[in-house]
C-alpha cells in the first residue's frame, strides 16, 4: 500500500469537484485561518476540515508521516514562542493571569496558553486542507481547468509538474533514506530522535541536487519539443464546472466573509475571552 502523498483516483463528492473548484476553496480556506484569530471560527473550521477529510476517503497511511513531521515542528515551534516572548498573550488579551513561575523572568500565564493554544489550532485547520488537497486533485484535470478559465496554459501545466513532482520527490528521499541506512546510519525509531533529526537533515542537500536535475531535464525535454511557442493548447482531462462546484465556490466565499466580519466586528481580529 502506498504511503506517499500523491493523487489517488476515488469516487468520492470531493474527487467529482473539479479542481478549479478546490483550488478556489484551498485558498480561501488559508486565507481565512491566516486573517482569523477568533477561536470560535477557528474551531468550526477544525470541525469542517475534518468532516472533508473522511468526506474525500483519504487514508491515514498517506499523510501519518508528514503529519507526525509537522506536528514535531509545530510543538518546536511553539515553544519558540514562549521562550522569545513569554507575555505576548498578556500584551494581545491586555490582562495577566499567572499560573505557574517557571524561572528567571518566565511566568505560565493563561494569556499566554490561550494566545499558543490558538497558533496550535491554526495549523490543524490548514494541514487536513493541504492533505485533502494533494490526494483528490488530479494535476492533469487542475490544469485543463485553470486554462479553461482563461489561466494561461504555461501557468497551468508548471502548477501541474509541481504537483506530479511530490510523489516523486518523497520517492527519492525514501531512496536515499534506505541508502543511508544501509550504510548503517540510523534512521528508523529505533534511534534517538536527535539523531534522527540530524541524519534526515543530512538527505536534505542530495534531495535537493536530485529535484535540480530533475528540473533541468524536464526544462530541456519541454524547450525540445517546442512549449509556449502557440497561445492555445488542446487538453484531455478538462473537466467542466457543475452545480455541486458553483455550490462550493459559494460557500467558500461566503464563509470566508462570514469569518472576516465575526473577526473584525471590533476591529480586532483576536477573540478575547478575558474581557
Amino acid at each position: 500500500m502506498s504511503r506517499m502523498i500523491s493523487y489517488e483516483k476515488k469516487d468520492t463528492v470531493i474527487h467529482r469537484l473539479s479542481g478549479f473548484t478546490k483550488l478556489v476553496f484551498f485558498i480561501l480556506w488559508c486565507m481565512t485561518s491566516a486573517l482569523t484569530f477568533d477561536t470560535r471560527m477557528l474551531i468550526v473550521m477544525i470541525v469542517l476540515g475534518g468532516i472533508i477529510y473522511m468526506v474525500s476517503g483519504t487514508r491515514w497511511e498517506q499523510v501519518s508521516g508528514v503529519f507526525l513531521a509537522i506536528m514535531f515542528f509545530m510543538v518546536i515551534n511553539l515553544v519558540c514562542i514562549f521562550f522569545f516572548a513569554p507575555y505576548q498573550g498578556c500584551q494581545i488579551y491586555n490582562s495577566r493571569t499567572d499560573i505557574l513561575h517557571l524561572f528567571g523572568n518566565y511566568t505560565l500565564t493563561l494569556e499566554q496558553l490561550f494566545y499558543e493554544f490558538n497558533v496550535f489550532i491554526k495549523y490543524f485547520t490548514v494541514i487536513p486542507s493541504v492533505f485533502i488537497f494533494l490526494v483528490t486533485t488530479d494535476p492533469s484535470e487542475l490544469a485543463a481547468s485553470l486554462n479553461g478559465i482563461g489561466v494561461p496554459y504555461t501557468i497551468s501545466y508548471s502548477l501541474e509538474i509541481a504537483l506530479r513532482y511530490i510523489p516523486d520527490i518523497q520517492d527519492e528521499f525514501h531512496k536515499i533514506k534506505n541508502a543511508q541506512e544501509a550504510r548503517g546510519i540510523e534512521m528508523s525509531s529505533k534511534g534517538r530522535l536527535t539523531d534522527r533529526i540530524k541524519n534526515t537533515a543530512i538527505i536534505i542537500f542530495p534531495l535537493l541536487f536530485s529535484t535540480m536535475e530533475r528540473i533541468d531535464v524536464v526544462s530541456n525535454a519541454m524547450e525540445l519539443r517546442g512549449f509556449g511557442k502557440k497561445k492555445q493548447r488542446t487538453w484531455y482531462s478538462r473537466k467542466p464546472l457543475r452545480a455541486a462546484d458553483h455550490l462550493t465556490i459559494a460557500f467558500s466565499i461566503l464563509f470566508f466573509v462570514v469569518t472576516m466580519i465575526i473577526t473584525f466586528y471590533d476591529g480586532n481580529r483576536f477573540y478575547n475571552p478575558f474581557i
